[in-house]
């Protein structure tokens, strides 16, 4: 019974493995709008979706959480090679977060602040899913969120090491924690 037990559950893993590593969320339309967009450091291409975002007026303010304290807007306009007006007067730096979970309070305290209704939440496919139920954790229930994943090619490591994450927050949001 107990050998059942665990084979079953081994079976739901690896299906449910197989769903994450195949299905990975996918970018939104760009012509989108949204009260605001929110971005969280640490992966290729993610800082330069929401700027054209930004840049495109299809969402009204950019929130870059998890940012280090060293870093200054003059020099992420130069690294990214934008305007730095564009971060005089659309961009905010969050300096808070150090993980996803302080990424998605950053971010919900930074949208209720600013009354937005709406937000893009702009990461890697593979961190989205991940992100997105931090995300809705954290924010009141009337602030509508739209995924906007940046298509990456992850490892299988990265994929396994993400679902197990994923897999423990599902698991912790159930029980409440």
């Amino acid at each position: 019974m107990i050998l059942r037990f665990f084979s079953f559950m081994i079976l739901l893993w690896i299906i449910g493995f197989a769903w994450f590593a195949i299905d990975l969320p996918r970018p939104a339309v760009d012509d989108a709008h949204t009260g605001s967009v929110v971005v969280l450091t640490g992966g290729a291409g993610r800082i330069d979706r929401a700027l054209d975002i930004v840049a495109a007026k299809t969402a009204g303010r950019l929130l870059i959480s998890g940012v280090d304290r060293d870093v200054k807007p003059a020099e992420l306009a130069a690294e990214y090679e934008r305007a730095s007006d564009l971060f005089d007067c659309c961009i905010d730096l969050g300096f808070q977060a150090v993980d996803t979970r302080s990424n998605a309070l950053e971010i919900a305290r930074w949208t209720v602040r600013r009354g937005d209704k709406s937000v893009r939440l702009v990461t890697s496919d593979w961190h989205m899913r991940r992100a997105r139920l931090e995300l809705e954790r954290a924010m009141p229930q009337d602030i509508q969120i739209l995924s906007d994943a940046v298509q990456t090619q992850p490892s299988l490591g990265t994929l396994f090491v993400e679902y197990n994450k994923y897999l423990m927050r599902r698991l912790a949001a159930l029980a409440g924690v």
